[in-house]
């Protein structure tokens, strides 16, 4: 991990994060993840891999079963971040999108050199302690524009099954092919 330093006034700001989750979720690949970690370093990595989860409609979507301790923080203004655990070991990272009330998530499933949601997070030092931080004003986390577009490619989500075929079948998963 090689230092980074942020540029002045290139966060992603609250309209790119309340627009539908399937805008975001292509818009957030080739943006800059920030991250002050533990040792006072500031790293930054490409977004590089993300999935789409997309509300009560979607089966996969955690707030399909509505409001819980887990995801109420799902049903709040788009640019906080979701966190949960999986197999009692793995955090994983999602940033929430859409207007209070619609609760849509971006799971970040890749940055430049680590793939794997729960890479991502340990790569970050991240943990419960990030659930509902803002990513407007955090001092610790944020996403930073780049200036780049890349190409991508779709694909079903993964690990997912559970939601049914049709569900598990959505190409929203995306991919950065470079560009």
């Amino acid at each position: 991990m090689s230092p980074y330093k942020p540029k002045t006034n290139n966060r992603l700001q609250e309209d790119f994060y309340i627009r539908d989750v399937l805008e975001v979720a292509p818009a957030l690949l080739g943006k800059r993840l920030v991250r002050v970690m533990p040792s006072g370093e500031t790293a930054g990595f490409v977004i590089t891999e993300t999935e789409a989860y997309r509300g009560t409609g979607d089966l996969a979507c955690h707030a399909s079963k509505g409001i819980t301790p887990r995801t109420r923080v799902m049903f709040e203004q788009g640019g906080v971040l979701y966190m949960y655990l999986v197999y009692g070991m793995h955090w994983m990272l999602n940033v929430v999108t859409s207007v209070q009330g619609d609760p849509q998530a971006v799971l970040i499933r890749g940055l430049e050199g680590v793939d794997g949601p729960g890479r991502v997070t340990r790569t970050l030092a991240l943990d419960r302690s990030f659930n509902e931080e803002c990513l407007l004003s955090s001092g610790r986390i944020w996403i930073e524009e780049t200036g780049t577009v890349p190409d991508y490619t779709t694909h079903p989500r993964i690990g997912i099954d559970y939601a049914g075929e049709y569900w598990k079948s959505r190409p929203w998963r995306f991919l950065s092919t470079g560009g």
